[in-house]
């Protein structure tokens, strides 16, 4: 995927006004229109500009494009950062420009799927309730094992009085409740943008994912641990501690144990009406032959020891 400068498709610098991105849209769109334009690929470059100016009119948007930075070169290969929009609350920022579809896999990736949803702005009269709020935050996998109380930092993009955009910073303590999973939210009464009036204020929900944990790696409320073990452990069988998020258990390993095989603890996984289980995958760990003794032991296992573990291919042999 290649990255996008969307300011640079618009001939604008990272500074400018809303206006001048209005002004400069309208002036560009007439030149590329393809019912009118007769510029070389004009039908591409009306695409083009559309899609930018689907994101810097929009300030959130916008100031999400802008946290990725101006180092990026436009036809650089891009993936997002990890969390790179982690704590950015989104008040609106529906595709007013039609179907996201329409626009790159750049744009898809980082607008198509990250909670940039048009809010309810269905609003009558001088009484009027504030539009709910969404932002993305990320917790620990304990976190949902226990139950925590957490702070967190929201990013909320505004319009300053020179038509330009500007982050405001706010902290929330939350409670994360226990058994929550990825792709649920928390709602947070009263937390949204502010009513008209004597209208309420809407409601903030926060779309829960979780950080990458060093060990663990869930499947819905299910969780695995790659464990690894010496192959004679694997062979003769042992038992062993394995830590799980809810502590250490003793493990017992089946004799002729295989590379990849999975013990299943019932019930260890992520809480819930029914609740996870934890899985634990076994990776073989050979030991280097890298002193003169390691090499000897090998080589009696060589000798010693009938294992062929190709015989299942010998049948397609030529």
């Amino acid at each position: 995927m290649q990255y996008k400068d969307y300011y640079k498709i618009m001939g604008l610098s990272r500074d400018a006004s809303q206006d001048e991105i209005k002004r400069a849209y309208r002036k560009l769109a007439r030149k590329y229109h393809p019912d009118v334009s007769k510029e070389k690929d004009a039908e591409a470059k009306f695409k083009e500009l559309g899609e930018a100016y689907e994101v810097l009119k929009d300030p959130e948007k916008r100031a999400a494009y802008d946290q990725l930075g101006a180092n990026w070169k436009a036809g650089q290969d891009f993936s997002p950062p990890p969390n790179w929009n982690e704590g950015f609350e989104f008040r609106g920022g529906g595709f007013t420009g039609g179907d996201s579809g329409a626009f790159s896999d750049f744009f898809e990736q980082l607008f198509g799927r990250a909670g940039f949803r048009a809010a309810d702005r269905g609003q009558y009269g001088f009484h009027a309730r504030g539009q709910d709020s969404h932002a993305k935050i990320y917790i620990d996998l304990e976190d949902s094992f226990h139950g925590a109380t957490r702070n967190i930092s929201l990013s909320t993009p505004e319009m300053n009085a020179q038509g330009q955009v500007q982050v405001k910073h706010r902290s929330l303590n939350i409670k994360i409740p226990k058994g929550i999973k990825a792709g649920q939210h928390i709602r947070l009464a009263g937390q949204g943008s502010p009513g008209t009036g004597s209208g309420q204020s809407g409601d903030l929900f926060l779309e829960i994912a979780f950080n990458n944990h060093p060990l663990y790696r869930l499947s819905e409320t299910d969780v695995y641990l790659d464990l690894p073990v010496t192959p004679w452990e694997a062979a003769l069988g042992a038992k062993i501690k394995v830590p799980t998020p809810e502590g250490t258990v003793d493990l017992k390993i089946p004799p002729n144990s295989r590379q990849g095989s999975k013990l299943r603890l019932t019930g260890r996984g992520l809480p819930a009406k029914v609740p996870g289980d934890f899985y634990i995958v076994l990776q073989i760990a050979l030991p280097p032959a890298n002193t003169g003794k390691a090499k000897a032991i090998y080589k009696k296992m060589q000798e010693e020891l009938d294992f062929n573990p190709r015989q299942a291919l010998e049948v397609y042999r030529q």
